[in-house]
This record gives structure tokens, C-alpha cells and sequence, in this order.
């Protein structure tokens, strides 16, 4: 349903809700005028109890199509986003098959996501030993940055980066200008860590200590001294690497750092034996490292959050019979993740603007999609309302993700998405239009 204007007596915009109707044309926010102006065409109302904030720009998602579509897929992904407040999402290069590591693979990611998209879609390239003549091209093609790992990234056809790898990566994509966005855990400090076969999550904690995070994270801003690339670290988990990452910064390294919803929400002691819908890697701490994330969003030593949807089937989360070792690691939580940090964020006296900072107008900046991720003239018309008079009570079975799995089972917020405008056309849950969307690339400096 395509809608000529917005109208909410709280409406984002800038760092203020204010009463404002937002106009809309051809997919572009037209104007923002006051709250009784007079308007032609179809206006949607935000109940009083409503917030008109940007549409959600997670910038860290695997779609995993081709390839993998079992796992997750363009149409439910995107539907899910959508149902989630997420206007745009930008696809990590892994797991699909195969992974977007050269431009003729990036054209098979972008053929397979045709006519798909209930959201705006763009792709991240990837870094790989042996493709760095890739990188350039794959810039040149509208990767929005390259994603690698420093150790093993759970699938064959994605390997890690050695250390002289990892620099020349870094060198060649500071060369052009690009962006390097880094899964940062050491492989030797791994390897160093005991990683008994366990159903205990606190056995699965310790197989994945702090400290994997911090050496792999000194090595990034290392690197980014040495050849000046532009970095950022993916799904920090540990808050212990803040204070070394505040240092970076105030050297002047061109570094900025992620969390994700799971590491604000969950805490280590309270989840279940078994429970493989929480594992990820880097893993959920304990409730003190949370709150000393939620400090560093505050300070703004992180930048974004994003959701790291990383689903996978029933039988890759249950492998093992419970052995956390061997069950895959991911959370999905894409469609949940703007309205659990919402409500996490008021639980701390965080107003939801610090929240739309953080998951839309900081991701989009990120990624240099200046058009979204704001709620301002000639901006794109991508839009979420979030009701905090209407509770989420969350169900695994009724999200649109395409594997009903999912950490926040069973949770209710005080406070959800109900409805979100894509490009004009307002979300409709029961004919979902895959039309919408449009594939972006990076726009040329």
C-alpha cells in the first residue's frame, strides 16, 4: 500500500520527537511539515502511543542465498526485516555458495536476490586468501567493504586471513579507499583454550575467553596503523577490548565497532544447558560485560548495533545432541532485534532516539548511505513505527525467519514494530510484496 504521508505526534527528527507529518513522493521523504498540515492521498496515522523513527540499516546479515537457502533465503529474511522495523540490510559475503569473493560471484548473489526483496538489499565482498586481485573489481562492482576472518569462519569456503594476508588485504583495500570489516578472534589463542565436549554453556564460555577477542583486535588496529585501511571490528563481545579501542581513536585510527542486540539482551548465567539458540561466537558474557557495553554505546566507543542474523537449519543447531562444540553458532534475531533493544534501552533510562542512532542512522553512515537511516527531505521514504503501547509477546513458530529457532522465544517486550514503509509503501503482513525492494550498490565518492 503505497501512502502519501506519515503523521505521529512523535516523530525522530534529528536528535528530537517532535508532532510532524512527513510527506512522501516517489519513494523520497518530499518534506516534513507540521502535524496538522494539510495533506492529498493517503495519510497513515501513528496511534498516540506510537514513535515514527528511519527504518532500521542493519548492516550485518547472512541471507545465505545461493546455496544455503535452507538456512535462510532472500524472501524470508527480507520479510522478517520488514516485519522488524529493518528497511535495509547489507548481506554478508559467507554462507552462501558461493561466497561473494569475485565479481562473477557477486553477480550470482545479485541474480539470485532479483524480484526477492521486500527491503533494500546491498552485499558486502569478502577477503580470502588467494582474491586479492578481486578486491578492487569487487569495490568497483558496489561491495559496500570486504569482510574477513582471522580465524576459521565455521565453513570451508570462506578460510581466514594469515597474518601476511591480513596485511596485504588491508594494504591493497586502504590503497583504494575501501573498507575492511573484521571477525576478530585469534586462531592460537583458540586453540590455546580447552574446548571439552560439553552440553554447559559456561564449558562453551570458557572454550572462547576475552582474550581471543583482545589479541585478534589489537592485531586489526596494529594492522591499521601500519597501512592506514579503514577497519571495523565486527560483533565485539567483550568489553574489555573498550578501553584499547578508546586509545585507538584517540591516536586517530580510522577504526568503529559493532555490538549486537544477543550481547545486550542475554547474560551467560542465565542461559540454559543445551540451549544452542544462544550460541554464537564471539559468545555471550556475563551480565557485567553486558552493562559495560551498554557504557560503551553510551560513551560512543561503539558505534552500531546490528543484528548478525546468522541462522541455520534444525539439524546444523542440534548437531551434536546438545554438545555446544558441535552445534552451529548464530543467533537469529532480525526480525526481534529492534524492539529488544528498545526495550533493554528503556529498562537503562536510554531513549529510543539514542536506539535509532545506533541501529540507523550510525549503520547507515557506516556503509555511506547518507539517503537513509534519517527522517529529513530527500532521504529515502523507509520508515518504522514502534508502538510501545502494544506488547511483543515473541514466538519462534510465528516469525517469518525461514527456521523457527530463535534465542528471544518466549520473551515479551512492553513495546513493538507494527508497521514499516519501504520506499513509500507500507508493510502489508497479510500480502507481502517482494516488489519493493531494491538492490544498492556503494556510490562512488
Amino acid at each position: 500500500m503505497r501512502v502519501d504521508a506519515v503523521r505521529g505526534s512523535r516523530v525522530l527528527l534529528g536528535e528530537r520527537f517532535e508532532p510532524a507529518t512527513v510527506r512522501l513522493h516517489h519513494g523520497r521523504i518530499e518534506a516534513v511539515e507540521p502535524f496538522d498540515a494539510d495533506v492529498e492521498g493517503l495519510v497513515l496515522e501513528a496511534p498516540h502511543t506510537a514513535y515514527v523513527v528511519p527504518g532500521v540499516v542493519d548492516t550485518h546479515v547472512h541471507i545465505n542465498e545461493p546455496g544455503r537457502t535452507e538456512w535462510e533465503g532472500f524472501v524470508s529474511a527480507t520479510e522478517a526485516a520488514a516485519l522488524g522495523g529493518a528497511t535495509t540490510l547489507i548481506d554478508m559475503p559467507l554462507n552462501s555458495i558461493p561466497p561473494t569473493t569475485t565479481p562473477a560471484n557477486l553477480a550470482i548473489k545479485q541474480a539470485a536476490a532479483r524480484g526477492e526483496l521486500m527491503v533494500d538489499v546491498g552485499f558486502w565482498g569478502g577477503a580470502v586468501p588467494g582474491n586479492l586481485a578481486d578486491l578492487e573489481p569487487l569495490w568497483e562492482a558496489g561491495v559496500f567493504g570486504f569482510k574477513c576472518f582471522l580465524a576459521h569462519s565455521g565453513v570451508e569456503e570462506f578460510p581466514p586471513l594469515e597474518p601476511p594476508e591480513f596485511t596485504a588485504a588491508l594494504g591493497e583495500v586502504a590503497r583504494f579507499g575501501g573498507l575492511m570489516i573484521v571477525h576478530a578472534e585469534d586462531p592460537a589463542a583458540l586453540a590455546a583454550a580447552p574446548h571439552p565436549a560439553s552440553r554447559a554453556y559456561a564449558d562453551f564460555l570458557v572454550s572462547r575467553p576475552d582474550h581471543v577477542e583482545l589479541v585478534a583486535i589489537r592485531r586489526v588496529l596494529d594492522g591499521a596503523r601500519e597501512t592506514g585501511c579503514r577497519v571495523h571490528i565486527l560483533h565485539l563481545s567483550s568489553a574489555r577490548a573498550l578501553e584499547m579501542i578508546q586509545q585507538a581513536r584517540d591516536e586517530g585510527l580510522p577504526v568503529t565497532v559493532e555490538t549486537c542486540p544477543h550481547y545486550l539482551c542475554f547474560a551467560a548465567e542465565t542461559i540454559p544447558d543445551a540451549a544452542s539458540q544462544f550460541k554464537c561466537c564471539p559468545p555471550i558474557r556475563d551480565s557485567g560485560n553486558r552493562e559495560e557495553l551498554w557504557s560503551g554505546l553510551r560513551a560512543g566507543v561503539i558505534d552500531t548495533i546490528v543484528s548478525d542474523h546468522s541462522p541455520a537449519t534444525a539439524a546444523e543447531k542440534s548437531a551434536g545432541g546438545g554438545d555446544l562444540q558441535q552445534a552451529w553458532g548464530g543467533v537469529s534475531g532480525l526480525q526481534v532485534g529492534f524492539s529488544a533493544v528498545a526495550a533493554e534501552a528503556r529498562r537503562r533510562n536510554i531513549g529510543l532516539d539514542a536506539v535509532s542512532r545506533w541501529m540507523s542512522r550510525n549503520t547507515a553512515d557506516l556503509v555511506g548511505l547518507g539517503h537513509k537511516g534519517r527522517i529529513e527531505a530527500g532521504a529515502d521514504a523507509d520508515l518504522a513505527i514502534y508502538d510501545a503501547g502494544v506488547e511483543f509477546r515473541i514466538e519462534a513458530t510465528r516469525l517469518a525467519h525461514r527456521n523457527p529457532i530463535s534465542a528471544y522465544d518466549g520473551l515479551r517486550y512492553g513495546g513493538r514494530v507494527t508497521r514499516s514503509i519501504v520506499r513509500g509503501n507500507a508493510i502489508d503482513v497479510e500480502r507481502p510484496d517482494h516488489d519493493w525492494g531494491q538492490q544498492l550498490r556503494r556510490t562512488p565518492l
